[in-house]
C-alpha cells in the first residue's frame, strides 16, 4: 500500500499518491532548473504551479480523492516536458532568427481582458473569444446604447458574470492558445519585454526559444496529424453531428439571452414607469389610481410585478451565459436562495392583492331616493339629457366609461356615464321620479356607503324634465362599477314626449314593466295601463318576397311545388294536391277528392 502525502500547490491541497508525488516534484524541479537564468524565472513557476493545481482541480471528484500516477503523467503531456523547451543558444547563432505561432487546437474562453480595457474588459474579451478586433465590439456597444437602450443592461451584466482574466493561464485560455510550459514563459517574457529597456536581448531568447519548440513541435504536430487520418469514417461522423448540437446550443443560448435581457430592460422601464412616477405623483395616472380599488400603492405593485416576472427571465438569461461560458462565474447559492425567496414572495404578494383587489367588488348595493313631479293624466311630459361643458364629446358618446375631471367649484371628481331610462305606468295621480343608485363594495357598508356618495341631478320646469346624461363621485369611492337607473312612474293617459337626446340612455325594446323604446324618439307616447301607444308613429309595413325554386311567397301567398305535389294559400284558402288526394278549404267549407 502506498504511502499518500498531503500538498499545498497554488494554494490548493490535493492528497497525492507517495510514487505520484515524487514525480510531480521531479518535474517541478526540471522546470525549475530550465529558467534558472530566465527573466522572470518566479513569475514563471508560479504560474505554472497554478496550471498544474487548475488541471488537478479539474480531476478531482471530491476532497478526499487521491492523485495517482495516471492524472500526473496527463499533466505533463498536457504542460509538455522542460527539456522540450531548452534552447542551446550556441545552436543558433549562425541560424537566422525565426519566429513561431503555434496554432491553437483548443477552443477559446471568455475572459475580461483588463490588460487592453476603457472600462471593464468586457469588449476586448469577446474580441478574443470571436477572434475580431476590438473596435467593432465597442462599436456594436454604441449602437446598442444610443440606438435600443440594451447595452448599458447587458454590459453591467456581463461586466458582473464574466470572470477577469488575472492569470497567465487564463489569459492564454482567453486567445485560445495552449497552456503550457512554453506559452506561459512566453507570455510572461512578453510582459517583461513591455516594460523593460533590453527589448532586444530578451526578444532574442524567446525567439529562440520558440523557433526550437518550434522544430520539435513541428514533429509532434506531424504525428498527430497521421495518427488523426486514421480515424475511422464513424467517428469523423460523430465529430460532424457534435459540432452542429454544438452550434445548436450556442444559437439556444444566444436566443435565451435575448429574450431574457428583452424582458429584464422591458420591466425595468415599466418599474420606472409606474412605480416612480407613482411615487413623484406625475400626473396622467389618475385613471390607474381610480382603477385600483383595493388601494395598493402603485410602486408596490410595480415592485412585486418586476420580481415576479423579472427573476425567472434573469435566470433565463443566466442560463443562456452558461450554454455559451462554460466558466462562467456562479452567482452562488445565497444569490441564488435569495431570488428564489423574492419570487415566492413576490407572487403570494400578487396573490393577495389580487384577491382583495375582486373583493372589493364583491357587494353590490342600491341607494334609492324618491320624488314627485307635478304631472297629471292627460299633461304632456317632455325629456330630455343635459350634456356637460366639463365633458368632451367623445366622452359624452361613450357608455360604461369614466373620467377624471374638474367640476365647476374646481373639485376633482370622476364622470361616469352609466344611466339607463326607464318609464313605467302608476295608478297614482301624480308622477313620480325614482332614482335608483349603485356601487360595489367588500362589504355592505363600503357598497351602501359608495352609493350614497353619487352625485346625479335633475331639474323641472314647464313640464320639461331635464336630466343630467352623466353621474358624479368622489375619487375616494373608486371605479366600483357606479350606475344610476332613472324611473319615471306616469299616470294613464299621460303623454310622454322623449327627446332625441334620450337615445343612448333608452333600451331597444319594452321590458319588465318598461313601457318605451329608442323607437319612441321624437313621438308622442300615451301611458296606459301597463302598455304605451304611439300617437303619431307611421305606420308600419311588411313586404316580403320570395322567389326559389319549389318556393313562392308574396304578397299574394304561398306556393310550393314538390315532385309530384303542389300547396297553395292565398286569400282564397288553402289548397293541397297530389297524384292521389286533392284537398280544397275555402269560404264554402272544406272538399276532399281521392281517386
Amino acid at each position: 500500500m502506498n504511502k499518500t502525502v498531503n500538498i499545498n500547490l497554488a494554494g490548493i491541497f490535493f492528497h497525492i499518491d507517495e510514487d505520484a508525488y515524487q514525480k510531480l516534484q521531479r518535474y517541478l524541479e526540471a522546470i525549475k532548473r530550465s529558467f534558472t537564468d530566465s527573466q522572470g524565472r518566479s513569475e514563471i513557476i508560479a504560474d505554472i504551479e497554478a496550471r498544474i493545481a487548475e488541471l488537478f482541480n479539474e480531476r478531482v471528484q471530491n476532497n478526499k480523492q487521491v492523485i495517482r500516477l495516471k492524472e500526473v503523467d496527463e499533466i505533463i503531456s498536457i504542460m509538455g516536458q522542460p527539456e522540450d523547451y531548452l534552447v542551446d543558444d550556441e545552436i543558433f547563432e549562425d541560424e537566422p532568427s525565426t519566429s513561431y505561432s503555434k496554432k491553437s487546437s483548443t477552443s477559446r474562453k471568455l475572459y475580461r481582458d483588463t490588460d487592453n480595457s476603457y472600462i471593464g474588459g468586457v469588449s476586448s474579451g469577446l474580441a478574443h473569444y470571436f477572434g475580431i478586433d476590438a473596435i467593432w465590439i465597442r462599436l456594436a456597444w454604441i449602437l446598442l446604447v444610443f440606438g435600443a437602450g440594451t447595452g448599458v443592461l447587458l454590459y453591467i451584466l456581463l461586466w458582473i458574470l464574466v470572470p477577469e482574466a488575472k492569470t497567465t493561464a487564463e489569459k492564454l485560455m482567453m486567445t485560445g492558445e495552449p497552456v503550457n510550459i512554453s506559452n506561459i514563459e512566453k507570455k510572461i517574457k512578453d510582459g517583461f519585454d513591455s516594460v523593460t529597456e533590453t527589448v532586444s536581448d530578451v526578444a532574442k531568447n524567446v525567439s529562440d526559444s520558440v523557433s526550437n519548440a518550434a522544430k520539435k513541435v513541428d514533429v509532434k504536430k506531424s504525428a498527430n496529424s497521421i495518427k488523426s487520418s486514421s480515424r475511422t469514417f464513424f467517428d469523423t461522423l460523430a465529430d460532424i453531428i457534435m459540432f452542429f448540437l454544438h452550434v445548436f446550443a450556442k444559437l439556444v443560448g444566444v436566443l435565451l439571452i435575448f429574450i431574457g435581457a428583452s424582458t429584464l430592460i422591458a420591466l425595468i422601464i415599466g418599474l420606472f414607469s409606474l412605480g416612480v412616477a407613482d411615487i413623484i405623483h406625475i400626473p396622467g395616472l389618475d385613471i390607474v389610481e381610480i382603477a385600483n380599488s383595493g388601494s395598493t400603492p402603485l410602486w408596490l405593485i410595480s415592485l412585486l410585478a418586476f420580481f415576479a416576472v423579472g427573476i425567472p427571465f434573469f435566470f433565463l438569461f443566466y442560463l443562456g451565459l452558461k450554454i455559451l461560458i462554460n466558466h462562467l462565474k456562479s452567482i452562488g447559492n445565497i444569490a441564488k436562495f435569495t431570488l428564489l425567496g423574492l419570487w415566492f414572495m413576490s407572487i403570494i404578494a400578487l396573490i393577495v392583492i389580487g384577491i382583495r383587489q375582486a373583493s372589493e367588488h364583491a357587494f353590490t348595493e342600491v341607494h334609492i331616493e324618491k320624488a314627485e313631479l307635478p304631472v297629471m293624466a292627460n299633461d304632456t311630459l317632455t325629456v330630455k339629457m343635459v350634456s356637460n361643458s366639463n365633458l368632451s364629446y367623445d366622452f359624452q358618446n361613450r357608455r360604461h366609461d369614466f373620467k377624471i375631471a374638474h367640476d365647476e367649484n374646481g373639485n376633482k371628481v370622476i364622470y361616469f356615464q352609466d344611466i339607463d331610462l326607464l318609464v313605467k305606468s302608476t295608478t297614482d295621480s301624480v308622477a313620480k321620479i325614482v332614482i335608483e343608485k349603485s356601487a360595489e363594495g367588500r362589504d355592505y357598508e363600503t357598497a351602501i356607503e359608495r352609493a350614497k356618495n353619487i352625485d346625479y341631478n335633475y331639474a323641472f320646469q314647464n313640464n320639461i324634465l331635464s336630466l343630467d346624461s352623466y353621474l358624479t363621485t368622489n375619487p375616494e369611492s373608486k371605479f366600483s362599477d357606479q350606475s344610476v337607473n332613472v324611473i319615471l312612474y306616469l299616470p294613464e293617459n299621460t303623454i310622454l314626449y322623449l327627446n332625441n337626446s334620450t337615445k343612448r340612455y333608452l333600451y331597444y325594446r319594452k321590458y319588465d314593466g318598461n313601457l318605451v323604446s329608442s323607437k319612441y324618439l321624437n313621438h308622442h307616447v300615451k301611458i296606459l295601463d301597463e302598455d304605451s301607444e304611439c300617437l303619431d308613429c307611421p305606420e308600419e309595413e311588411f313586404s316580403i318576397k320570395v322567389n326559389t325554386p319549389g318556393l313562392k311567397l308574396d304578397d299574394n301567398g304561398l306556393e310550393v311545388h314538390a315532385d309530384d305535389t303542389h300547396l297553395k294559400i292565398d286569400k282564397e284558402g288553402f289548397k293541397a294536391e297530389s297524384e292521389e288526394v286533392k284537398v280544397n278549404i275555402n269560404s264554402d267549407g272544406v272538399k276532399i277528392e281521392s281517386e
